[in-house]
C-alpha cells in the first residue's frame, strides 16, 4: 500500500537514480517497508513542457523502489524515441511518477462496447492481439479526450491500423496515482 504522502518520495527515487547514471553521484536510499512491497510504475520524464522519455511496468514483480529507480534511467537512456538524456538537461527535466494498479480485463464484444466502456480520464489501457501490444497511461486522455480517437492512436501504437478490430484483441485497464515532482 502506497502511503499518501509518497509523492517526494518516489520522485526522490527517479530523481537519485538519474542523478546516480547520469552524474555518478552517491544518494540516499529512502527506507520505508512500502518501498519494498512488489509495486508497478511508469516514469515520464518532460523538458520544457514536451515528452522526453517514458517507461513503466505493467505487473508488480519486483520492489517498487526498484522499479521506480530502473524506469526513470531507462526513460532518460532507453526510451527508443529520443537519444539519451545529457547529463547537463537533468537539471530542466521534470520527473512524473505513476503508480499503477493491477490491470484488469474489460471484457468487451466489439469495438463499440469497448468504446462505451472506457472510462475518459481515469482508465489507463492495454491492448494486446497476438504480438501485438500497446498501453496508455490514463494521463493521455488530456491529449485524446474522446475513447474512439484514445482507442484508434492505441492500436496505432501496438502497430495495429487505427481503423481495425478483431474479436480476438484482449484490453485490460488500469488506474493510476501519478506524483508530480515538487507537489
Amino acid at each position: 500500500m502506497v502511503p499518501p504522502d509518497a509523492g517526494p518520495v518516489l520522485c526522490g527515487i527517479a530523481r537519485g537514480a538519474l542523478e546516480q547514471v547520469l552524474r555518478g553521484a552517491d544518494v540516499a536510499r529512502p527506507s520505508g517497508a512500502w518501498l519494498d512491497e512488489p509495486g508497478a510504475a511508469f516514469v515520464t520524464l518532460t523538458r520544457g513542457g514536451a515528452l522526453r522519455g517514458c517507461i513503466g511496468t505493467l505487473q508488480a514483480f519486483r520492489p517498487l523502489r526498484t522499479d521506480v529507480a530502473d524506469n526513470a534511467v531507462a526513460a532518460a537512456t532507453r526510451d527508443p524515441r529520443f537519444p539519451p538524456l545529457p547529463p547537463a538537461h537533468l537539471d530542466s527535466t521534470a520527473i512524473e511518477v505513476s503508480v499503477l494498479s493491477p490491470p484488469v480485463d474489460l471484457e468487451v464484444t466489439s469495438e463499440a462496447d469497448a468504446l462505451r466502456r472506457l472510462r475518459p480520464h481515469v482508465d489507463g489501457v492495454i491492448l494486446t492481439y497476438d504480438r501485438h501490444r500497446g498501453t496508455f497511461l490514463p494521463q493521455v486522455w488530456e491529449q485524446l479526450p474522446e475513447p474512439a480517437r484514445f482507442l484508434a492512436h492505441l492500436k496505432r501504437k501496438a502497430g495495429l491500423a487505427a481503423d481495425w478490430w478483431d474479436p480476438g484483441v484482449r484490453l485490460q485497464r488500469y488506474t493510476v496515482t501519478a506524483y508530480h515532482e515538487g507537489s
